[in-house]
């Protein structure tokens, strides 16, 4: 009988991949974050780290809701400033047990100040403004820093009110109606820019 040929064992070449045909990129660089997706953990990862260490005070002097569960929005209550104040005297008169304050967080935070502005009740002098704007050089861009937390700017705030002799607004022996945001966002802008051609030496027509 005729004998087969024995098989070829040679392995089948695979065939050459093709030159100048664009590989993939390495799945870690899809994964690099975008310069707005890690400003924006940085923020979140710093207001995290400032709501526990707001949650573990002890002394009664601030409390913080987020507004509408929204990290970047804060309520914060302000339940404690100097007693021996005519701010808090007025306090205790009217039955008013804090200071209502909202803080936003912009999307450069902790680069940038916090806007910070008294809603409720409506505060005269104390460095509050229209709107309840509140007139602190820390809270400007110039005046800021990223070291200042929370609870820090809140006490300066707490003592800005007493320094500035504030007082709760009343309207015919009742509290005056609340403070608006577009108001106070219209008279910060302006502070900010009077401050920046004056400096923070208080010029004849403002009161910040």
């Amino acid at each position: 009988k005729q004998e087969r040929p024995p098989a070829d064992k040679r392995k089948v070449q695979e065939p050459k991949k093709a030159e100048g045909v664009a590989r993939p990129a390495p799945a870690s660089s899809n994964r690099d974050p975008s310069p707005q997706r890690r400003a924006l953990q940085v923020r979140s990862k710093r207001l995290m780290k400032e709501l526990r260490e707001v949650q573990k005070m002890t002394d009664g002097f601030m409390t913080v809701e987020l507004a509408g569960d929204n990290l970047f929005e804060w309520h914060v209550k302000v339940w404690q400033v100097d007693q021996d104040s005519p701010l808090w005297k007025d306090m205790m008169e009217m039955g008013l047990e804090y200071i209502l304050v909202g803080l936003s967080f912009p999307e450069n935070f902790p680069f940038a100040p916090p806007f910070l502005r008294v809603l409720e009740p409506a505060v005269e002098n104390g460095f509050v403004l229209d709107g309840g704007a509140v007139c602190l050089e820390l809270l400007t861009p110039r005046g800021w820093s990223s070291a200042y937390t929370v609870e820090a700017v809140m006490r300066q705030f707490a003592a800005s009110l007493v320094k500035g002799q504030g007082r709760i607004s009343r309207k015919n022996g009742k509290l005056k109606k609340t403070f608006t945001r577009k108001e106070a966002e219209a008279t910060f802008k302006n502070l900010v820019k009077t401050h920046e051609k004056y400096g923070w030496v208080t010029p004849p027509t403002m009161d910040g």
